[in-house]
């Protein structure tokens, strides 16, 4: 027997339950968004800091750690800038590297990044609580108003393709699958 969890133990762990079947909008795009978000923690859970920074295919600076500082970027811009019109600066790009999130990994600390994205993922869920869907965001994406609903659902496209390359990259790293 090993000492990592299994699966079932990581859900528990993370609290992922399978989004509802019928739901009201707001309560549906919630639920998946949330299923997503921990399956993020899900494929990350028991690595040391190296295998959260191994890359699978180069030339590509994709990495899990690089994943998780990606997606607290993104849990940042949609909802503290775009929603509600906080301050445009980014998490960990910089004007000389607009991709340090993934190419910037190899000095990252992971705890860091773990708590950067558990942070921003609280914040989100604090903005966008009880706000309706079709609440307009005080910041412009490409010249138009973005609404939450859009936001909604453009963060669950994002988690579950990033989610897909989270699946590529562990089993690349020690050869777990699953959801």
């Amino acid at each position: 027997m090993t000492d990592n969890p299994t699966p079932v133990d990581l859900d528990e762990h993370f609290g992922r339950v399978e989004p509802p079947t019928l739901a009201a909008e707001a309560a549906m795009l919630a639920a998946w968004l949330d299923f997503h978000r921990k399956t993020l923690a899900v494929k990350t859970a028991g690595l040391t800091a190296e295998q959260l920074r191994q890359r699978a295919v180069s030339p590509s600076t994709l990495s899990l750690l690089g994943l998780v500082r990606h997606l607290a970027e993104v849990e940042n811009y949609w909802y503290q800038v775009v929603l509600l019109g906080g301050d445009a600066t980014p998490l960990y790009a910089t004007d000389e590297d607009q991709d340090l999130d993934f190419n910037g990994v190899d000095q990252a600390d992971p705890d860091e990044a773990f708590a950067t994205w558990r942070r921003q993922v609280e914040l989100a869920e604090r903005a966008s609580a009880g706000l309706p869907l079709e609440t307009v965001g005080k910041r412009l994406r490409h010249g138009q108003e973005v609404s939450l609903r859009w936001i909604q659902v453009h963060m669950i496209e994002e988690y579950a393709r990033h989610n897909g390359h989270a699946d590529l990259l562990r089993e690349a790293v020690d050869g777990v699958t699953g959801e």
